[in-house]
Formats: C-alpha cells, structure tokens, sequence
C-alpha cells in the first residue's frame, strides 16, 4: 500500500495536478485581494467591526464633524475673524522665526555679528513681510472657516447645535436640546453631560479618537449633534452590504491560501524526485544558472506590475488579472521548483554563473600559482596585487590594509618557522612547526616537520635495531647453544659408553640435536633471504580455498593429534588470488604451525576467506595456550616467541618469515591479539582476468 501511494504521489501526472492547483489558488487569492483593496477600496478590518457604531468609519466621521465644529466655535464668523481676535501671539511669533530662519540661510546673515545683533539687522530688511503677518493669518483663517462651513454644510443628514459663551451656531430650526433624543445616533456634550446614543459607540477600538476632540471642550461650552433617520439606515446598509462582500471575500482569500499553501508545500517535497528514489533528476530548464534564475524571475515579477498598472484597476479587473498571473505566474512557478530542485541536490550556489566565471578565474591563477616556481609566485604577486588596488580604487584603504596584514601575517609565519629550525637544531626533534594553509612558507614547514620526523624515525629505528641485535645474540646463543651443548655432552659419553644399546640412545638424541640445530640454521637462512628479498617470486592464479583445504589435508595427523576443530568460512565459489604458490603455501604452513605449537589442545580454529575489490583476506584465529600478556608488534620481531619462557619448540622465525613472504607477493601481513585470542590477518591481492 505504501508503495503504490508513493508511486502515485511522486508521479508526473500528480505533479502536473498540484501545479495547476497552486496556480489556480494563488492566481484567484491575489485577484480577490487586489479586486477588494483597488476596485472596491474595502479596508478588511471591516470584516472584524460588529456594528457600525462601532466602525472605523462612523467613528472617523463623528471625530471629523466634531473637528469641524471646534474650528466653527474658534473662527465664529468673518467680522469675528477681521477684527484679529482669532489671531495669537504664538503664531505671530512661528511666521516670524520662519522668516528668521529664511534670513539665516541668505546671504545678508552677517557670521561676525551677535544673534541680537543679526536680529536687528533682520527686522530692517523684512520689516515689510513682519508688518504683514498678522493680516497673512487673517487671510488663511477666513480662508480655513469657508471650508469649514462648506464641509459643516455639505454631510449628509447632520444636525448640530453648538454654544459658546453667548455665540449660538446650528443648521436647526427647531430646538435641537430638546429633540435631540428623537435621533436614531446623537452626541451630547454639555458642561458635565457627556451623553452619545447609542452606547456601544463607546466598545469600538477606535473610540479614543473621540476623547481627543471631547478634552477640548470647555465646561460652560455646548455640542450637540445626531444624524437623520434616512441618512443613518442609509449608512448602515451600506456598511452591511460592504462588510458582507468583504466577509465572503476575506473567505474566499483564507481558502484560497490554505489551499495554496498545502499543495505548494507538496509540490516543493515531491519535486525532482521519482518513485523509489531519492536521486534528484534535473531537466532542461535547470540547466539555466540560478543567479540568471533569479533575474528572471524578478523580471517577471516586474513584468506583472507593468501589465496590472499599465491597465489600470476598474471593476472588470477580474477579467485581466487573473490571466495574467496565471500565465507569469506558471512561468516563475517553473523557475522557483527549478531553484528548489537545485537547493535539494546541494548545487545552488555552484550551478550560478557568478560562482562559475570566478571559480574558472580562481582556478585559472591558481593553476598558474601552482605550476610555477617561486619566483613566478613573487611575480604574480607583485603584478597582481597593483591591479586589486587600481580595481577596488574606490575601497583602497581597505585593499591596502589587507595586503599589510597580509604580509605581516607571512612574516609571523616566517619567523615561527625560523623558530622552530633553531630547537630542532638544538636536538628537539619532537618539535612540530605548526603553520596552517597550503601556502609556501606552509609546505616548507611540512617539509621541516617531515626532516624532523624522518630524524625521530631514525633515532627510534636505530634505538631499537640495538635492542634486536642485543635480544638476536641473546636468543640466537640460547637456541643454538641448547642442542649444541647436548650433542657435546652425549659425544663424551658416547666416547666412554661401550653399551652398544645406550649407544644407540645416545645416537638418537645426539641426532634430533643435530636435527634440531640444521632447522634453527635453516630458518635463520630463511628468514634473511625473505627480508633481503633475495627469493624469486613466480605469480600465478591460485584457488586459495584448494590450496587450505588441501594443506589441511595432509596435516591431518597433527590435527588429530592437537585435538584441534578446524572450521572454514569462505565463499561457496571459487576465490582465486596472484601469488606464488609455493611462498603462499610456506606463509600457510608457518601459520598453521604456530597453530599446532600454541593452540590450546581441544580447542577451534577458524579460518574465514573474504573477498573485496581488490584483494582477498585471510584470517586465522585460534585460542593460545599460552597466556599472551606481549603486544602484536613485540611478537613480530625475529626469535620471538608465545611463550616467553622459549620452552616450546620452534625457532621465533615463523611469523617474521610468514610476514616477509607476504610483502614479496605484493600483499600485507598482520597479527592481532584479544585476551588469548589470536588472529593472524593476511591480505592477498586479488586475482584479475586480463
């Protein structure tokens, strides 16, 4: 089931359905909001007002009615503003600073003179415009109360009455104080009477805007005003009918969006992706740079404003954007999957043109850097850093303090490095030059620390080359003088024996001493041909798991008599190896003896065959009877041996031998040790048909 949705839901005919999905919902939910905000000029917090007392608008046009009549209460009448009893010192005193200020920024302001003495000279010059500010004020105020009446006179369906000491104005033939309450809305402000009908007026978020014109009133003051019955149904139905056409459209837009928003999150998860894979596929249209991309879609986006402003907004708007982004809005939707897809396989920034001309530009002059020698560094250097500094002519102090810091940071480098050549010098050979980067004085430091390494490597080589050549005699002398001593002992009796059966005794032993000796010389041969290198190595193709099993074979006795299980894992096929048969057999058969000399009697073996690439891995574990309390490395060395004590057989050769062997076939050789489990690790490279 999970299957066939995923191929469903990753396929190109579901990709191609969420397309036209999201086209459709954003093309629709930008209409719907530009047709609203453009067309109909609908505010959407209308959709939110409860009544339309409590409105933005009533509230604004109550605030601006009673505004009006504040203004109407100041001017009173034209003889009241001809007399000059409208005009204050204040105002006087702001026109006549503003001409000072004119004044200051002229050329008649004289800097070497005081401010007072600058404002004397200001009243000669401008005595004229002084003189005539006050009849300037006038002017603007009679100018300001014509408005005034004609914005009183002209809202609809207003009455008011308003006193202010003994001046009375109203557009009311009857006693409005007293008929004030037949209004269907009023507001009454008298002395300490505030009074306003109806009251869930006061419940509107906007209602602060009414407390700012009511602080102004005075006590002994009167304001009265309501609007016509006609006028305020009027209004109401209007407001019903505009926040219903908001309402279903802000309705409209929230579906349209959730919509959007859920198939376009879709869209970006399933896109460059195929059922059952997790690859991104990449199509023609990702071939375009993703800088030029964006240009393109930022160019689209431009394009769209031109055609929608070109045209203009009126009430067949639907007709004309909704095509529009539709069609500009499929092409940028292809540009922007184009981009996620390239965000998705990580290659966003170097799929851009910007990233491409300085990367081929970078590599360009680091290849030259690099293919030169130093001097062609210097000199590029010298010529290149000129150029940056006529490029950024304009950041030059920047430029400039760069290539300081620069060289002073080349410098400190320069003289860690001095530093450290003097204490390795000295003897501290332990000590690392650390200067990061891969730069010139960084190699050279590498190349010192690898002096010092190589010194160190040396040191401890030749420390330890000592300490084998003095352990070398020492079991050398030990393994040989044994049998050596014992066949001197038994000669000097066989000399004074004259039973001819204790002859034969002494015969025997003195022969398996013999014996004993010509295999510790032989191994010694061995092992220094195998070092040497002196062995010729014939390479051929060996079925590795014939050549174990056979050998396992003709040790059958020994097997038998160690009581050891023996148990292979390998591949069921054949696994061939390039080898020499004869070394690779010597290599197996030193192991196995080392098996048959230190393995713990009734114990398993196992031997495991693994094929890789390129090579095939032989390992052989087995449980020690001898407790291994000596690392891998100290057990490689030559005369070494499990059991410290050297009581058992053998002369230390084998693993040395074995190791060495391996390395001349081209392969390697390990050993690991875990509590008593031993692993002998060899590693052959794999044979190639040609």
């Amino acid at each position: 089931m999970d299957t066939k949705w995923k191929e469903f839901s990753h396929s190109l005919l579901t990709k191609i359905i969420v397309f036209m999905i999201v086209l459709f919902c954003f093309s629709n939910a930008l209409t719907v909001f530009l047709t609203m905000v453009e067309v109909y000029n609908a505010d959407f917090e209308l959709a939110f007002e409860d009544s339309y007392y409590q409105s933005r608008k009533y509230i604004a046009k109550t605030n601006n009615i009673l505004s009006d009549l504040l203004l109407l209460k100041r001017y009173q009448s034209e003889e009241h503003i001809l007399s000059g009893a409208t005009v204050t010192k204040d105002e006087i005193k702001a026109k006549e600073d503003r001409l000072y200020r004119d004044f200051e920024y002229s050329r008649r302001y004289n800097h070497n003179l005081t401010d007072e003495e600058n404002y004397e000279v200001f009243k000669e010059i401008y005595a004229e415009e002084i003189s005539q500010i006050k009849d300037t004020i006038i002017q603007d105020d009679l100018e300001n109360y014509n408005k005034v009446l004609q914005r009183i006179n002209g809202y609809p369906g207003l009455v008011y009455y308003v006193r202010a000491g003994e001046q009375e104005f109203t557009n009311s033939s009857n006693n409005l104080q007293e008929d004030i309450q037949d209004f269907p809305a009023y507001l009454i402000l008298a002395g300490q009477e505030q009074k306003m009908f109806p009251e869930e007026i006061k419940k509107s978020p906007y209602y602060h805007w009414l407390n700012n014109n009511i602080d102004q009133i005075k006590s002994q003051d009167a304001f009265y005003l309501a609007f016509a019955e006609n006028h305020i149904n009027k209004e109401i139905s209007e407001w019903q009918e505009k926040k219903d056409l908001v309402l279903g459209n802000v309705y409209k837009l929230v579906g349209f969006l959730a919509v959007f928003l859920v198939a376009f999150i879709y869209l970006l998860i399933i896109i460059g992706r195929k059922p059952g894979e997790d690859k991104v596929h990449l199509n023609f249209v990702d071939k375009i740079y993703t800088d030029i991309n964006i240009g393109m879609c930022f160019s689209l986006i431009t394009l769209w404003f031109v055609i929608i402003v070109g045209i203009g907004f009126h009430s067949e708007v639907y007709q004309i954007i909704f095509p529009a982004t539709f069609i500009i809005g499929a092409l940028g939707l292809i540009l922007v999957l184009s981009l996620v897809k390239h965000l998705k396989n990580r290659t966003f920034i170097k799929h851009s043109l910007t990233y491409s001309i300085f990367f081929k530009i970078f590599k360009f002059v680091k290849d030259v850097y690099n293919s030169g020698s130093t001097g062609v560094k210097v000199v590029l250097l010298a010529v290149g850093y000129p150029l940056l500094v006529v490029a950024t002519f304009f950041m030059f102090p920047i430029t400039l303090g760069v290539g300081a810091w620069l060289a002073l940071r080349k410098v400190k480098e320069f003289n860690v490095i001095k530093e450290g050549v003097e204490r390795i010098k000295e003897g501290d050979v332990h000590h690392k030059i650390d200067i990061p980067g891969d730069g010139e004085l960084a190699k050279l430091a590498s190349d010192i620390n690898g002096i010092a390494d190589g010194l160190n490597k040396a040191v401890a080589n030749e420390l330890k080359s000592e300490r084998l050549k003095t352990e070398l005699i020492t079991n050398v002398s030990h393994d040989i003088r044994t049998p050596l001593t014992s066949i001197i002992t038994y000669v000097d009796l066989l000399k004074q024996e004259e039973d001819q059966e204790k002859i034969r005794e002494y015969l025997e032993i003195i022969d398996q001493k013999a014996q004993r000796l010509k295999t510790l010389t032989d191994d010694l041969f061995e092992a220094s041909k195998a070092s040497s290198g002196n062995i010729p190595v014939n390479f051929e193709k060996i079925d590795i798991i014939s050549l174990i099993t056979q050998g396992l074979g003709e040790l059958n006795d020994k097997i038998q008599e160690a009581k050891l299980d023996f148990r292979i894992n390998a591949p069921e096929e054949k696994v061939y190896v390039y080898a020499d048969g004869k070394l690779l057999w010597r290599v197996i058969e030193n192991l196995l003896a080392n098996v048959f000399k230190y393995a713990l009697m009734g114990s398993r073996v196992y031997i495991d065959i693994e094929v890789f690439e390129t090579f095939i891995r032989l390992t052989i574990k087995n449980i020690s009877a001898y407790e291994l309390n000596i690392s891998p490395d100290y057990l490689m060395e030559r005369f070494t041996r499990g059991d410290e004590a050297r009581t058992s057989q053998g002369s230390g050769l084998g693993l040395s031998i074995a190791k060495s062997l391996v390395e001349l076939q081209k392969g390697s050789f390990k050993i690991e040790i875990d509590g008593d489990l031993f692993k002998a690790i060899v590693s052959i490279p794999k044979y190639k048909d040609k």
